[in-house]
């Protein structure tokens, strides 16, 4: 491994596109498991730099350090305080899609990064989103096309679901999984020499 390679600890194809949009090959894929439960009276911010640091923690300690930089990310989608589900079933999918229809939520990702010498970092960026009202036959459609699946908040910007979003502040990336600019930043601030 060299100062340019890069494990990107997440088996979230979106993260590996975004990863590439920039320029970076992983060389390697790990998935880390670990619980993504909230803690009780958790608030989003820290519930996603939480998860994004412990799976950066289990791939490295499964490799070790000197393997190479390590990337890993969490993104979490919030509306108040509630943290919004991973919609694995069309039910919860209409849930979130119900809740956050017409109104302002955030999406906070957690990106952590560890590099070879073990020197980490982590940061957290947040993205404000204002979805439409949506219209039954809007919303029935949009479950309809299974894009939800496996997706915070029950949906994914970057598919039919962009045509529902009104407004959007910050990063769109961060949205759709990992905030490129944070994410870029955190790797050349621990040295990492595989970017453009």
């Amino acid at each position: 491994m060299t100062i340019s390679s890069l494990i990107l600890a997440s088996s979230s194809p979106r993260r590996l596109d975004l990863l590439r949009q920039i320029g970076i090959e992983p060389a390697r894929i790990e998935t880390p498991h670990i619980d993504e439960h909230p803690f009780p009276s958790e608030d989003p911010r820290k519930h996603a730099l939480r998860l994004s640091i412990g799976k950066r923690d289990v791939v490295t300690e499964r490799l070790g350090y000197a393997e190479g930089y390590v990337l890993a990310a969490d993104t979490v989608v919030a509306c108040g305080r509630r943290i919004l589900p991973k919609a694995e079933d069309a039910a919860t999918a209409e849930q979130c899609l119900r809740l956050l229809s017409g109104r302002r939520h955030r999406v906070y990702t957690g990106v952590a990064v560890s590099a070879p010498d073990g020197r980490t970092n982590a940061c957290v960026v947040m993205t404000t989103v204002t979805l439409k009202r949506l219209g039954l036959e809007q919303l029935m459609h949009y479950l309809e096309s299974g894009e939800w699946q496996g997706k915070a908040g029950g949906y994914g910007i970057q598919g039919r679901a962009d045509a529902f979003v009104t407004g959007i502040s910050g990063s769109y990336s961060n949205v759709v999984g990992l905030p490129l600019q944070a994410s870029a930043d955190l790797l050349r601030g621990l040295g990492f020499q595989g970017l453009p």
